[in-house]
């Protein structure tokens, strides 16, 4: 059983629907409390529930505590896109999904992090092996979701279903840097 953690719906439509033409149907858990503002939140989440919602796959709302984030990720506010600050907030989203995953009896969970070309790759695997290090029971399916044709799918589910596509990562550290710098 596979807990996959989703960030937001462009990012996720491409894997959800390969892992569905593979035979796997994932519980999504949408847990960003990094992101800001609380607006850019709700239109996330909304957007990736109404596509859930087509598609008939269980949806766990995780709580918003940009608080919590924020005191997380103190003193990391000015490190570069991809640094501290973003390792530091994938292991704090992968380790609540790791948790969420024992809790409710997931063998495996995974993140749509990784699709997206804001991120880092190897921060992705070092938090979700991290994560699940501390759960015996749980594993960390590390999947480079940018291969295999799913960069160009997830473009184009992008259109087909008229999603709401982001421009920053999430946070307000990173909307900020964004703005300045242009990531290849």
């Amino acid at each position: 059983m596979l807990l996959l953690h989703t960030c937001c719906a462009p990012c996720s439509a491409a894997i959800i629907e390969w892992l569905l033409n593979e035979g796997i149907h994932p519980t999504l858990f949408f847990f960003n409390p990094n992101i800001y503002p609380q607006k850019e939140y709700e239109i996330r989440k909304n957007e990736l529930l109404r596509y859930s919602e087509r598609l008939q796959i269980d949806f766990i709302d995780g709580d918003y505590d940009h608080s919590s984030w924020l005191q997380m990720v103190k003193g990391l506010e000015n490190q570069p896109e991809r640094g501290a600050r973003c390792l530091t907030c994938f292991k704090m989203r992968l380790w609540a999904t790791t948790q969420l995953a024992h809790e409710k009896g997931f063998t495996e969970i995974a993140t749509t992090l990784a699709s997206s070309r804001w991120k880092n790759l190897e921060q992705i695997t070092e938090a979700g092996q991290w994560a699940t290090s501390q759960f015996p029971d749980i594993q960390f399916w590390n999947k480079n979701w940018r291969k295999d044709g799913l960069s160009e799918r997830r473009r184009s589910l992008l259109k087909e279903n008229g999603f709401y596509n982001q421009q920053y990562c999430g946070c307000e550290f990173s909307q900020r840097l964004t703005s300045q710098t242009k990531l290849p």
